[in-house]
């Protein structure tokens, strides 16, 4: 770790576009009791040049488990149909006070699920913005806000979670369409049900899992079989996967994100100032179950159920809210199909524990689906085919009493999409890779360190007619490496820490690059490279 002692360092610092300059940043010699308010380098929504409304869906302070409730309305001015709905939340804490995980329902709809930073004594501010889009047709009409981020404030946590939330419209024609019905599954006696409008022609899932805050199931890639001597166990190890029914038959796979909330490696101090991640946003798995659209199109409800594979049984841990998003034939009151496949291998799922003055689980694991079906829809008959392989390859070790505890980690998920119909073909082939590579180390003299990396990559090809007419690629890489002392009073850990994100998204729509790092919570760097 570099030890940079009350150093005035020259860093280059770019805001913006350009060349970078030099900039004079003092540095402190540990962590003081105040920090950089906290920061990504994702970019921001791009918002419409055109006219735009503003909503106010929350103002809220959490001190307990009570959610904030309220009412939306439509916005006034800005018509039915936008080109963008963007959300907003802005949120301040100060004092001590854990990381909290948090949602905003509109309409019994999840349009934001994220969790939160956890403050300095001075207090911080940030905010999240996400392109809501999606969620136009829950927009149209008023209904319920429910909001919680979970909260314990006492003698010790003091720190009270103040948000303001809003959505602003903006008027004009979306660049893709946005679904025409936002459905949620409904609660019966015989399990959750979902009923589709008769003439749907495109049908999507989208599963916002997360492993919950605290417990086993918060940090499932480092659970462990017996006979293994660690504290976090599983049945059969660490694999874990999202996984979608439709009346019994098995309909979408996921491999879920390996979230790591802002107190998570046990060392706060390498989230201070930039997440992991996915952190202030937990985007949802998604499922493609256009193939199912002629089942689901007679009209009646069906049985839809998501569930983890992997969890022990009865175990709690993971909070699986599901949105259905549809798309319909606007010059067909049914549309009929069939499902021609619903093919899966069987889940292949092997740790192998080797004991020694290092313990070490390696995990291979591994699932495949295929699930086709076919629409006769107004312009045609369509046939839907998706086909999603899923991988996951991991080493865990550790020492007795678990001083020493490491883990190297990487997850795929690709998915191919492909539509056949009325003379032409697409395919929509998406690979993602999310890794993980780090250990916590406690020494003789209780100085803890942490030193993780942590990836999430993805790359999309759309091709139609075999030409290819869009393409992108995410790197979204996170370093870090902090120590303290444990132990001890706050003011007597002498922190130290570094951390660096480097947000690349480049592709047929364009280049967006940028890189943060902070070392002991001062931002030496903030640079663009597009």
């Amino acid at each position: 770790m570099s030890m940079l002692a009350g150093a005035t360092l020259l860093v280059s610092a770019l805001f913006g576009t350009g060349a970078p300059t030099a900039q004079a940043v003092e540095v402190p010699a540990e962590f003081g009791t105040d920090w950089h308010d906290p920061m990504t380098a994702a970019p921001p929504v791009d918002r419409p040049h055109s006219t735009s409304c503003r909503v106010t869906l929350a103002d809220a302070q959490f001190r307990d488990f009570t959610p904030y409730r309220g009412t939306y309305t439509p916005p006034e001015g800005c018509g039915d149909r936008w080109s963008k709905v963007v959300l907003r939340l802005d949120g301040k804490v100060k004092g001590r006070q854990y990381d909290r995980l948090g949602y905003l329902h509109v309409g019994g709809v999840e349009i934001l699920r994220t969790s939160t930073p956890e403050p300095s004594p001075d207090g911080i501010a940030w905010h999240v913005e996400k392109d809501v889009t999606r969620y136009s047709d829950t927009f149209r009409a008023s209904g319920d806000v429910e909001m919680l981020i979970g909260n314990v404030v006492d003698d010790t946590y003091t720190g009270v979670i103040d948000v303001h939330v809003t959505l602003t419209f903006y008027t004009g024609r979306p660049e893709t369409p946005a679904p025409d019905r936002v459905l949620t599954l409904a609660d019966t006696p015989a399990g959750t049900t979902l009923t589709t409008p008769r003439n749907s022609e495109r049908i999507v899932a989208e599963v916002y899992a997360t492993g919950s805050g605290g417990g086993c199931e918060e940090f499932w890639y480092l659970t462990v079989a017996d006979p293994a001597p660690y504290s976090c166990k599983a049945d059969r190890g660490p694999y874990r996967e999202v996984q979608i029914t439709v009346d019994g038959r098995l309909a979408g796979i996921a491999a879920p994100f390996p979230h790591v909330w802002t107190g998570g490696w046990s060392n706060p101090f390498l989230w201070y100032v930039v997440p992991a991640p996915r952190a202030f946003d937990v985007r949802p798995v998604e499922y493609d179950l256009t193939p199912f659209a002629g089942l689901l199109n007679d009209g009646r409800p069906h049985r839809v159920e998501v569930s983890v594979a992997g969890v022990p049984a009865g175990q709690s841990g993971w909070s699986t809210p599901v949105n259905v998003l549809v798309w319909q034939d606007p010059h067909r009151a049914h549309v009929p199909g069939a499902l021609i496949e619903d093919k899966a291998t069987d889940l292949a799922d092997s740790s192998l524990y080797t004991p020694g003055a290092e313990h070490r689980v390696r995990t291979e694991a591994g699932h495949r689906l295929t699930v086709s079906g076919y629409l006769d829809t107004s312009h045609g008959r369509v046939t839907t085919t998706v086909t999603r392989t899923l991988a996951n390859s991991s080493v865990h070790r550790w020492t007795d009493g678990e001083t020493t505890d490491g883990l190297d980690a990487t997850w795929t998920d690709d998915e191919t999409v492909r539509t056949a119909g009325h003379g032409t073909a697409r395919t929509t082939h998406t690979h993602r890779t999310y890794t993980m590579n780090g250990a916590v180390t406690l020494g003789s003299d209780a100085r803890l360190r942490t030193v993780l990396t942590l990836g999430d990559r993805a790359s999309s090809v759309v091709r139609e007619g075999g030409r290819r007419i869009a393409w992108s690629r995410l790197d979204d890489t996170y370093s870090g490496d902090a120590a303290y002392t444990t132990d001890v009073p706050r003011d007597q850990r002498h922190a130290v820490g570094t951390s660096t994100e480097r947000y690349r998204l480049l592709g047929s729509d364009g280049c967006y690059d940028r890189s943060l790092t902070t070392v002991q919570g001062v931002l030496t760097e903030d640079r663009s490279r597009c």
